[in-house]
C-alpha cells in the first residue's frame, strides 16, 4: 500500500497514443522549456482541479496493480484520492498529514503520516515538478503525440539535484490547454507509476471538508 500513496499523490495502458505524424507541426518548432513554462503558469494559476483517474503501478516484487477513482485537488498541498477500484480505499492530504485508508486490504485501520519531509507539496508530485520546472529539472521535449483526441507533448523531467522521491517524471500536456493528461513516474524504488487523467474540471468550489479524513467507528490511528 505504501506505493499506492506516493502520487501524485501522484500519477492508463488502456490509453495507449497513437501517433500520426501528419498531425503535428515540425519538433524543430517544439521549445519544452516553453511548454513546461506555460503548463507551469497555468496548473499553478488554478484555484482547483478535479479530474477521473486511472492508476497502473509497476512493480518487480509484487506485479503490476492497477486502480482508479476521483482526484480533487486545491492549492500545492491539498489532495484526496477516492477510489472506485478498489471501492471504499481514499487517501488524504490535508496539508498537515497523509491518510491512508485502504479498508480492501487493511481493514481496521488508517495510517496518518506527517508531512513534514516535505512542508511545502508534500507527496503531491505533479505540484513538486510544476513549481519552476525549468529551473529545477532538465526538460525534454520526447515527442508528439495522441492521447485519444488530444494532441499532446510529451517531456521528460529529469532533476538537476537528487530528488528523494523520483529518477524521471514524463508528462503529457495537452497542447489546447497546458494541463496535464498523464503521468509517468520513474521512482527511487524501481517501481514505475503511471497517473492517467481523465474529464479533468478545473476551478470548481471545494469546500474546506473535501480534505478533512473523517475516522469511521472501529477504525484505529496507526502514526507513522
Amino acid at each position: 500500500m505504501t506505493a499506492r500513496v506516493f502520487l501524485v499523490g501522484s500519477l492508463a495502458v488502456g490509453l495507449l497514443p497513437s501517433f500520426r505524424p501528419s498531425v503535428f507541426p515540425s519538433l524543430a518548432a517544439q521549445d519544452a522549456d516553453a511548454i513546461a513554462s506555460r503548463a507551469s503558469r497555468i496548473y499553478r494559476g488554478l484555484a482547483s482541479i478535479q479530474a477521473d483517474f486511472h492508476q497502473v503501478i509497476e512493480d518487480r516484487m509484487i506485479g503490476t496493480q492497477e486502480s482508479k477513482g476521483q482526484l480533487i485537488q486545491a492549492g500545492d498541498a491539498k489532495l484526496v484520492m477516492r477510489f472506485s477500484d478498489p471501492k471504499g480505499d481514499e487517501i488524504v492530504i490535508d496539508g498537515d498529514y497523509v491518510w491512508l485508508y485502504t479498508p480492501s486490504t487493511t481493514p481496521g485501520q488508517v495510517i496518518r503520516t506527517p508531512v513534514s519531509h516535505d512542508p511545502v507539496y508534500g507527496p503531491n508530485v505533479l505540484a513538486r515538478i510544476l513549481d519552476r520546472p525549468t529551473e529545477r529539472y532538465r526538460v525534454s521535449h520526447l515527442r508528439a503525440d495522441t492521447l485519444g483526441d488530444l494532441v499532446v507533448d510529451v517531456l521528460e523531467f529529469v532533476p538537476n539535484v537528487g530528488d528523494p522521491l523520483f529518477r524521471r517524471a514524463v508528462i503529457w500536456f495537452d497542447r489546447r490547454d497546458g494541463l496535464p493528461r498523464r503521468l509517468e513516474l520513474d521512482e527511487m524504488t524501481g517501481v514505475r507509476r503511471t497517473l492517467d487523467l481523465s474529464r479533468i474540471r478545473v476551478n470548481v468550489p471545494v469546500s474546506a471538508g473535501t480534505f478533512t479524513f473523517k475516522v469511521p467507528a472501529g477504525v484505529r490511528v496507526v502514526e507513522q
